[in-house]
């Protein structure tokens, strides 16, 4: 990390950290999650290649800040929808708590590798992953020509190729 984007940063916490602390905390109601995200909004600011040219701190401060709340809401979403989908799974058979929080990271990096796609893209590479179809099945369910579901698929596998 350079010394003027730690320093940029440092100046950015010093100056605006209540600031944006109480923006999260007007949006999403609770203190604890808003602390949370404003440190999570700092690290992603640590975490550039360089420093940023800041003319107005605030509304750059704000951009990082909704990018973070919008994967914090994926997240959640993404959380709701798997709790769902293990409540359907027989007790018998459901996956240690364990096996549980290292399917939902492997979740995680998996929308976040697939991000940015088009739906249908994203929805033909986890029929072929995750519910293990075949190309043809894929093309039946969702009305495309086989052509295009390779196509599909090829791109998926190069975004999380290149993802990596």
């Amino acid at each position: 990390m350079s010394s003027a984007l730690s320093s940029t940063v440092e100046g950015l916490y010093r100056n605006h950290h209540s600031w944006l602390t109480g923006w999260l905390r007007r949006r999403l109601g609770c203190p604890q999650s808003a602390a949370d995200l404003a440190q999570d909004t700092y690290v992603r600011l640590l975490q550039a290649r360089e420093a940023p040219q800041l003319a107005e701190p605030r509304a750059f401060l704000t951009t990082v800040a909704k990018r973070v709340l919008c994967n914090h809401f994926r997240r959640q979403e993404l959380e709701r929808a798997y709790l769902e989908a293990l409540a359907q799974v027989p007790e018998q058979v459901a996956p240690s708590e364990e096996d549980k929080a290292i399917i939902f990271d492997t979740l995680l990096e998996l929308d976040r590798l697939l991000d940015g796609l088009p739906p249908l893209v994203k929805r033909a590479f986890l029929l072929a992953q995750v519910d293990g179809l075949g190309q043809g099945e894929i093309a039946r369910e969702l009305g495309i020509s086989l052509a295009t579901v390779k196509r599909y698929l090829h791109k998926a596998a190069l975004r999380c190729y290149f993802a990596l």
